[in-house]
């Protein structure tokens, strides 16, 4: 069957319009500004190059629609990008002045008597993740770079096993597959260099990883920086949930603190995270928390948790008057630095989170992503005056972001003094709290070299063996309940807050295959773990509903128009049958000013 794909040609194409993937086309564009004008006054030869043959291409509508974060954004990247953006109106809510740290019990509060090191953020930025995103992408259409939003990659397109390009999804396609009247086949962008900025856990990359074994760094690599295992760690990750609310006046005054970040409660000794608190503009905060989904609990709840969060005292009476502005959630990379896979490869180098450029500790990872794209741009240049796309010849980028040794090396450098973090709290909190502290007073040494990390689903536990605290046990301890006007709100309602909208009639983009659903969603994985993506999924997309009246026995309902684009049913499911790709273009979370 002859191809119906239109094909076109470029040297450049981006996947994902984050502050990644912008980054890089923003420095890709700079880049070729000042070759083509060292020829134009005879000081340079060779071929000139043309920005309008680089193309960013973004799953969503508009290009920051499905951005979210904190975020409390070190500078040191856009500075480097752009060192006048302050004077470009670079969209900043507030420079950080004030913080503090709380240990949450279950009513009460212990405040640390200083920051830790990691946590200080004196100086840096609160954001809109979003704004940025969208600050960003007009300067670098501006600078003639193609940007395509709600042209989502569906799948790489390879040539001998190598990749040569992606191809955009089919418009027009009904659920059960047929062509509607409207259907319009995808486009082919077939290109010398492709650049992967999808973000956590995104889905060309995860077949990407599989396919090429990214995890495979190289013996020379392993060695050269400290991966003794000989391989890459597989990536883990957190949920993060996260709301803006707008406050009463003298409470938002009356807050005390710029930044505010907590552990302890609601979450278990068993369950990583935390929570955050930032003071935006016009008496509004980011509130949120952070969830790890190596947890133990069959019955994770990251949602659930979240509500627990706002019960106690200490943000109840913050909250008591105020009004729910928007909703969110997202999957965060937290492997750290033994999770960084191949970054180089033939024809093809990967950007930011999908490269889990993320520092726990710091909760920072926006500033990486720009100096990752940064790096790739410098080294995309170099490839396409050369005309070398190996993956040798790419290498210098993998090497430069991982490098911790010299002065312009601050993304390895930073990544490697918190290379354990995750690790440290894999028996629990109290033992990896002291274990980090211990870490940071010797500057982020360890004996022993890189420790082993698993992927998150294979920590869940069948129903019988797990006896820890879950988030149900606690709503009940507490006595919560669903007012959906106050302060506790129910999935759906989030969802509503978040803006989201996709096509009804599509294909489900929550790929299951029909005797996964039959065997294991509905009789096996009921038995055996209660069914989990009833509770980790934030935005109700998953329901188990009975199938015959009165025999208790239930079927797995899916509710795709709900999703927000989250990742964590691809990653939680003991299973590991969900695989989620991108849906219809344009669909998903509206996350303007989140």
């Amino acid at each position: 069957m002859a191809n119906e794909h239109e094909i076109m040609e470029a040297d450049v194409v981006i996947v994902g319009g984050g502050p990644a993937g912008l980054a890089a086309a923003y420095h890709l564009a700079t880049l070729i500004e000042q070759h083509n004008a060292r020829i134009d006054a005879g000081t340079s030869t060779g071929e000139k190059l043309d920005a309008g043959n680089i193309f960013v291409l973004e799953k969503a509508g508009a290009l920051g629609a499905h951005s979210l974060s904190g975020a409390v954004m070190d500078p040191a990247g856009i500075q480097e990008l752009i060192p006048d953006f302050e004077a470009q109106d670079f969209p900043v809510e507030r420079r950080v002045t004030s913080e503090k740290v709380f240990l949450l019990a279950g009513k009460g509060k212990i405040g640390f008597p200083f920051a830790p090191p990691p946590m200080r953020n004196h100086g840096n930025l609160i954001v809109s993740l979003s704004s940025v995103v969208k600050w960003l992408g007009e300067r670098v259409e501006a600078r003639g770079i193609n940007v395509l939003a709600g042209f989502p990659a569906a799948r790489i397109v390879y040539e001998d096993g190598k990749v040569a390009g992606v191809c955009s999804g089919d418009m027009g396609v009904a659920a059960d597959g047929t062509r509607k009247p409207n259907f319009e086949p995808g486009t082919e962008i077939r290109a010398k260099l492709t650049l992967f900025a999808e973000g956590p856990r995104g889905h060309l990359m995860k077949e990407l990883t599989r396919k090429l074994d990214l995890e495979d760094i190289g013996a020379e690599t392993a060695a050269r920086f400290g991966y003794t295992r000989g391989r890459a760690n597989p990536q883990v990750y957190a949920t993060g949930v996260k709301e803006i609310w707008s406050l009463a006046g003298e409470k938002f005054d009356g807050l005390g603190w710029d930044v505010v970040h907590t552990m302890g409660y609601p979450l278990p000794h068993h369950t990583f995270g935390g929570s955050w608190l930032y003071r935006l503009t016009d008496n509004r905060i980011s509130l949120g928390l952070v969830v790890g989904l190596d947890s133990p609990d069959p019955g994770l709840d990251p949602h659930g948790y979240f509500q627990l969060l706002k019960h106690h005292p200490f943000f109840r009476r913050l909250l008591e008057g105020a009004r729910l502005v928007r909703y969110g959630a997202k999957t965060i990379s937290e492997g750290g630095y033994f999770s960084i896979p191949r970054l180089a490869l033939d024809h093809a180098m990967v950007l930011g989170e999908s490269g889990g450029l993320v520092n726990v500790p710091r909760l920072k990872g926006i500033h990486y992503a720009i100096k990752s794209g940064m790096l790739a741009a410098e080294q995309a240049v170099k490839a396409l005056l050369a005309g070398d796309f190996s993956a040798a010849a790419l290498r210098p980028y993998d090497d430069a972001v991982r490098a911790y040794g010299g002065a312009g090396d601050w993304v390895g450098r930073e990544l490697r003094r918190y290379r354990h973090s995750k690790a440290n709290f894999r028996n629990g909190f109290v033992p990896g709290l002291v274990r980090s502290g211990l870490q940071e007073l010797l500057r982020g040494w360890w004996p022993g070299g890189q420790r082993e990390l698993r992927e998150d689903h294979t920590h869940v536990r069948k129903l019988g063996e797990f006896r820890g605290t879950t988030a149900q046990k606690l709503w009940q301890k507490h006595g919560l309940k669903v007012d959906n006007e106050k302060l506790i709100y129910d999935r759906l309602t989030g969802v509503y807050e978040s803006g989201t909208v996709h096509e009804e009639d599509q294909p489900c983009h929550l790929v299951i295959a029909p005797d996964d659903v039959a065997n294991i969603c509905n009789d096996r994985c009921t038995r055996e773990y209660g069914n989990p993506c009833q509770y980790f999924c934030p935005a109700n997309v998953y329901e188990m509903e009975d199938r015959d009246a009165g025999s208790g026995r239930k079927t797995l309902k899916l509710n795709p128009s709900n999703c927000v684009h989250c990742k964590t049913c691809d990653i939680r499911d003991p299973y590991a049958v969900i695989t989620w790709v991108t849906p219809e273009g344009g669909g998903g979370p509206d996350y303007a000013g989140m």
